[in-house]
């Protein structure tokens, strides 16, 4: 495996990652009124988009980071919308 290919998976790691705490937050205080809906939305559409763009780009560290970080997002925007 290539260094290019090994920071990708890296930074995509940590990317993703940094999401947990938040979802295990909101999910545990069942409160998300600091999480801004609009946020959520244009997040998860960016990270969608990246999504598409690694499928074409045939980039396997950009669609799985994002396809991760989108099903967080969807847990987020979930939590969002029942804790409101």
């Amino acid at each position: 495996m290539d260094t290019v290919l090994i920071i990708g998976y890296i930074a995509g790691a940590l990317t993703t990652i940094s999401f947990i705490p938040q979802v295990v937050k909101a999910w545990k205080m069942k409160e998300t009124r600091d999480l801004s809906l609009a946020m959520l939305v244009l997040f998860a559409i960016g990270v969608l988009l990246w999504t598409l763009y690694g499928i074409w780009a045939g980039s396997l560290p950009v669609i799985a980071a994002n396809v991760i970080t989108f099903v967080l997002i969807l847990v987020l925007l979930f939590l969002k919308l029942q804790y409101k």
